[in-house]
């Protein structure tokens, strides 16, 4: 065989290998687990999301919420999910079927938020601490989010508009915090947020089957 002909021949078979490699990728992370989870259905408990808190869904999206919290309780026999009061179980397919596309996450500077309705359901909290977190937790490493709110003087403040109820020494003086609608959106959504419905133990078996437990996430610690 000439020099060029070894050469082609030997570029065959590095060309050949990463199609292997990528068809093989492609099968085990995207084919298999779509086709085991296309039978997966909602639970009686999980209702389909509003039209307002699919909104405050997209504004999670829009200001990166997904890059702090994850949104998945993994198996207590690994972790400290549980442990640490996000949740009473762990996190099963059927808990996402009305989340597309799914915001699990990886990364937990903040805690996990599957659950964040159950644990934390009073809006006005919420809304305080989208404005303000410091105003609610001291020590909260979470950035501010002043521009889903308005400043206005206290009689600009009409009948419809969603105040905050921000006393104390953070709150500005000579006007009140008005919400915007974003701001209402996103709250409603991350009251939304509650997995704690029972799940029968085939779900679970039938989860660590698809690799439930190889959920991964970072511990952190803005609230």
């Amino acid at each position: 065989m000439s020099r060029h002909g070894d050469y082609m021949a030997r570029a065959a078979l590095v060309a050949l290998g990463a199609f292997a490699i990528m068809a093989s990728a492609i099968t085990i992370l995207v084919v298999i687990p779509k086709i085991m989870l296309r039978e997966v259905r909602a639970m009686p408990e999980l209702a389909p999301y509003t039209d307002e808190q699919l909104r405050g869904r997209e504004v999670y999206i829009a200001n990166g919420c997904l890059y702090c919290h994850s949104q998945q309780i993994r198996d207590p026999a690994f972790t400290t999910d549980v442990d640490r009061g996000w949740g009473s179980r762990p996190t099963v397919p059927e808990d996402y079927v009305y989340d597309r596309p799914h915001l699990l996450g990886t990364m937990r500077t903040g805690p996990d938020l599957i659950n964040v309705g159950q644990r934390l359901p009073s809006e006005d909290w919420h809304l305080i601490h989208l404005y303000d977190p410091r105003a609610v937790v001291e020590w909260s490493t979470m950035p501010a989010f002043p521009f889903l709110f308005e400043e206005r003087r206290p009689e600009d403040v009409g009948p419809e508009d969603r105040v905050v109820p921000l006393t104390g020494p953070r709150a500005p003086e000579g006007v009140v915090i008005v919400a915007k609608p974003e701001a209402l959106a996103l709250t409603a959504y991350l009251i939304s947020l509650n997995r704690q419905y029972p799940v029968a133990d085939s779900l679970r078996a039938q989860d660590q089957m698809l690799g439930g437990d190889g959920h991964s996430g970072a511990g952190g610690s803005h609230d």
